[in-house]
């Protein structure tokens, strides 16, 4: 039932063995080629007569002959991270297409199932930042706080997205400029915030906190097969 470890290191040196002559078969010398073809010949003959002795012999002499036909290099780690990075994404992104998608309930039209981005407007300055932090972490809330440099008139409201997962809204009046850590939606349909608006110097645009609300993963798999149930909360494309 449990391999002995050095068992386990020479199989998997025998392995690295293999990976590295498939790899580099044409590149590698001849010499080269059949010294490690006989370390690796050795190596097997040994663990076959499970003697211990001469599979550490073997097994050191293997690796002396491999890392001298591949010394270390400073990118050699960097490659070897890349491909580890290059699985994580692909696999990230399979699970991501074919089985569960995480989402953000946007609107409060699902409600009161899901509840979705909240805005709760206040006139009273936001609590510390710790408090603030606490909140963001705890609750998913944070706070936004635009109040006009000069009597100006709101323009544009455009949806900015950074890092890919959170949505800002850039305020474009004549004279000034906001970004704001809230969707366009939230800020025309919570905070009265729409083109043509008409704001003084000194006044406040948007002020308040705002929820995330929920956030769920989306079966994109299991619904393929079988037919949803009453009450089961699913996501589904419309025209």
């Amino acid at each position: 039932m449990f391999t002995r470890r050095h068992i386990k290191h020479s199989r998997l040196l025998l392995r690295h063995a293999r990976k590295y002559l498939r790899y580099k078969d044409d590149l590698l010398s001849g010499s080269d080629r059949e010294e490690i073809v006989a370390g690796m010949k050795s190596l097997r003959d040994a663990l076959r007569q499970k003697e211990r002795e001469r599979i550490h012999s073997t097994a050191d002499t293997l690796d002396k002959t491999l890392h001298r036909v591949t010394p270390v290099t400073w990118e050699s780690h960097w490659r070897e991270n890349c491909e580890v990075i290059l699985v994580a994404i692909v696999v990230a992104v399979g699970i991501r297409s074919y089985f569960l998608q995480p989402f953000k309930i946007p609107t409060g039209s699902m409600q009161p199932t899901l509840n979705g981005i909240i805005g709760h407007p206040s006139t009273d300055p936001a609590p510390n930042i710790l408090r603030q932090i606490g909140e963001f972490i705890v609750l998913g809330r944070n706070y936004i706080n635009v109040v006009s440099r000069e009597d100006d008139q709101v323009f544009e409201i455009a949806p900015k997205k950074m890092f890919f997962f959170f949505t800002f809204s850039r305020l474009i009046c004549q004279r000034q400029n906001f970004l704001v850590y809230a969707s366009p939606e939230t800020l025309s349909h919570d905070f009265n915030v729409y083109p043509g608006r008409i704001c003084h110097r000194g006044e406040i645009i948007a002020r308040g906190a705002i929820d995330t609300g929920d956030q769920v993963f989306v079966d994109k798999c299991s619904y393929n097969f079988v037919k949803p149930h009453r009450g089961d909360v699913f996501v589904f494309r419309t025209n």
